[in-house]
């Protein structure tokens, strides 16, 4: 069962059709994970779809990707500074169903 605060944050991500962070974000968000990867010694996670992988991935794989991104940050224990990034984004910096 997941925690409360992942609970909370999957979410606030599918609000107002939101699909995922658009790339440059998405690649800020990954940054964090990276670090956090390094600090730790472990594999960082999947790479987020961007640059030719934007084009070619579906909507549902995004969010699927997002989701484990997401999921990733709660397991090594950096999911309130994901949470405060994700939130900390205008509605302008994320991809929607309808775009």
């Amino acid at each position: 069962m997941p925690s409360t605060a992942l609970a909370s944050l999957l979410d606030y991500v599918k609000l107002n059709d939101r699909v995922c962070p658009l790339p440059d974000y998405w690649e800020g968000l990954c940054k964090i994970l990276r670090r956090k990867a390094k600090e730790d010694g472990v594999s960082a996670p999947s790479n987020p779809l961007i640059l030719a992988a934007w084009w070619v991935s579906s909507n549902p794989e995004k969010t699927a990707r997002l989701q484990d991104h997401i999921q990733y940050a709660e397991a090594r224990g950096v999911l309130a500074e994901v949470d405060g990034f994700l939130r900390g984004l205008r509605e302008a910096n994320w991809h929607h169903l309808l775009d």
